[in-house]
């Protein structure tokens, strides 16, 4: 029995949208080495087993696989260390992968898309750190060197979540081995060594099955609601001008709902929407994307008419500060995907937008965009 997700997967497919089953902890105590809770040790075997049954199920209404989510967090797989603070964690996630591509195989699933990693971006003393995971669940060295008597792993792609900080996209975290939206490079640097070496195969394309900014009311973590959007698009534009980039997919719809107590908002303020479904700015700038970035004496602006389904017409709007008028600075003309580009003169104090009429009639606007440096 599929519960909830037979309903959810069936309406997404009726949409024409293509699905990615991440399958992942935690698991029936039972199915563990320790027996004590649900994330130590997870029985490869019994995962093994649990894939089958899932391929057979949800085989024909999924387009692409997953194996575990963020399994170099301890809060989905454990331990993440041993006694001597060496990672464990590569170690058994590398089992549970080749127990899922297994259980797939067993469920006849045809020539199954699966992606590899689905890890957290920055590491700490509890998290193991991005690419030294993805290293030693490859069986590589510091240096990228694969041990002898490690065989490859298949797979369709490397998915990562490369979330960055209140600092903003361009932030470049310090710790080497930490892979953010800014330094996609180092994924891709292991990846293809990984490729040379016969860990992988060759030039793995990367998916970012998770990404963005959190906002307020969170106050630790999160930005303005105008800035969470001028961020979350220069994200995405930095994943799309990334040629290795297949996917970019935003997390959340809707901001967790907040807890109580010291830790009211543990959760993630990163929705297009808040807790009680008000639309942020974001909900308009996922629908009509646009960043505009300074470039010398020049504005660089790209965006995505995300409803578009071919090339599509839409107009580039400013004004001159928050209590303007927006006025028409040129038209512009997707791709058949939707994207486009242009370019104006850099002016103090100026925002812009999108402006589309969907084939429907209804006239769409997107969020207003500060220029970025």
């Amino acid at each position: 029995d599929g519960g909830e997700y037979d309903a959810a997967l069936t309406a997404a497919k009726a949409r024409g949208m293509k699905v990615l089953l991440t399958v992942s902890g935690p698991v029936p105590r039972w199915a563990t080495e320790s027996g004590k809770d649900q994330l130590t040790r997870p029985r490869a075997t019994e995962f093994a087993q649990f894939m089958t049954a899932v391929g057979r199920h949800f085989g024909t209404r999924a387009d692409s696989w997953s194996i575990w989510n963020e399994p170099n967090q301890p809060q989905f797989l454990l331990p993440q260390y041993d006694s001597k603070k060496r990672p464990v964690s590569p170690r058994l996630y590398r089992a549970l992968y080749k127990a899922g591509l297994k259980g797939l195989a067993a469920a006849k699933v045809p020539s199954p898309e699966v992606l590899i990693g689905e890890t957290s971006p920055r590491g700490t003393g509890k998290v193991v750190a991005p690419l030294t995971f993805l290293r030693g669940t490859l069986c590589l060295d510091s240096r990228n060197r694969r041990q002898k008597g490690c065989g490859r792993l298949d797979a369709a792609g490397v998915a990562h979540h490369a979330y960055t900080t209140f600092e903003g996209p361009r932030f470049v975290p310090r710790q080497p081995n930490d892979v953010t939206i800014s330094v996609l490079r180092r994924l891709t640097k292991v990846v293809d060594a990984a490729g040379a070496n016969g860990a992988l195969p060759r030039r793995l394309p990367l998916h970012l099955t998770e990404f963005g900014i959190q906002s307020t009311p969170d106050p630790i973590f999160g930005v303005p609601l105008q800035r969470q959007e001028e961020y979350r698009a220069l994200s995405e534009r930095i994943a799309y001008e990334n040629p290795r980039v297949r996917t970019f997919s935003q997390y959340l719809l809707r901001d967790d709902d907040p807890d109580s107590g010291a830790t009211r908002y543990s959760g993630f303020e990163s929705g297009l929407r808040t807790a009680g479904g008000k639309a942020k700015p974001a909900l308009d700038g996922f629908r009509l994307v646009l960043s505009a970035v300074r470039k010398g004496s020049s504005v660089s602006l790209w965006g995505l008419i995300r409803p578009a389904t071919g090339p599509a017409d839409a107009e580039l709007q400013y004004r001159s500060g928050a209590k303007s008028s927006w006025r028409r600075l040129r038209g512009v003309t997707t791709d058949a995907r939707g994207f486009f580009t242009a370019s104006t003169s850099l002016r103090s104090r100026r925002e812009y937008r999108v402006r589309w009429m969907s084939p429907s009639g209804a006239t769409l606007a997107g969020s207003p965009q500060r220029v970025l440096r």
